[in-house]
Parts: structure tokens; sequence; C-alpha cells
């Protein structure tokens, strides 16, 4: 999946993929931004916070809110909705379908009269390689 708009994809969306793809967890537009510039390119933070928010929008890239508050992100190895398990010592995270959770929402959202725009699930935890350190 790659972002594309009226303009295309951008360099800044293209820097911040590239700096994604290798990427073991979820990271700050920060991080993103200090890993570009480690590896010489010139996107400034600005750049990344809108590449960012234009590659969620689509679907390219997952975002997932910290305890703090804190944005972080990661590219999206699925096209299809998902949610994450993600470990809260390595940073570690899962992409998972859940069939059963989206028939519970829709079911939900029913019988109280809702519509459901979106919905997110984030499972935090140990992954078995922590759990067992």
């Amino acid at each position: 999946m790659i972002a594309t708009g009226a303009g295309g994809v951008t360099r800044a969306q293209r820097a911040v993929l590239a700096a994604l793809v290798d990427a073991p967890s979820f990271a700050s537009a920060q991080e993103i931004h200090a890993r570009l510039r480690a590896s010489g390119e010139t996107v400034g933070l600005t750049s990344v916070y809108r590449a960012l928010q234009s590659l969620t929008e689509v679907g390219d890239v997952d975002v997932l809110r910290t305890d703090a508050g804190e944005a972080t992100y990661r590219r999206c190895d699925s096209d299809r909705h998902h949610h994450h398990l993600v470990c809260r010592h390595c940073g570690a995270a899962v992409e998972v379908e859940a069939p059963e959770l989206e028939r519970w929402v829709a079911d939900v959202a029913s019988r109280h009269g809702y519509r459901v725009d979106d919905h997110t699930l984030e499972i935090s935890g140990a992954c078995g390689r922590c759990a067992t350190s």
C-alpha cells in the first residue's frame, strides 16, 4: 500500500515510509525525524508530521497513543481493518484481525442506536520474549 493523492506521493512521505520499513516498534514523529536526519535526509519535523498525518489517513501507517498520550507510528502491514498487540517492554507490535470483535462492536452500537464510524483496540502486555526474560 502506498499513499496516493492528487499530487502523488511526496518526498517526505517516501522518506517517512523508508524510515519505518525496518522499525521494530511504534515510533514518535520526533524519533522518525531523528532517524531521517541520521540517514542524511533533510526532511523537516513539520514535513514529517504532515507526512504521517496523510499516510495515516490512507492506511499506510498505523498510529497508537502511548499511556502519556503521545502519538506513535509504524508502517502498516495490512490493508484490512486490524488491531494491535503491543509489548510494553520492547515495543514490539503484532497486527491482529478480530472478526468476532467487529461483530460485537456492531451489535453493541446497534443496541444503543449508534452508528460506528471507527474504532480501535490496542492490547498491551509482554511479548513472549519479554515475558520469559
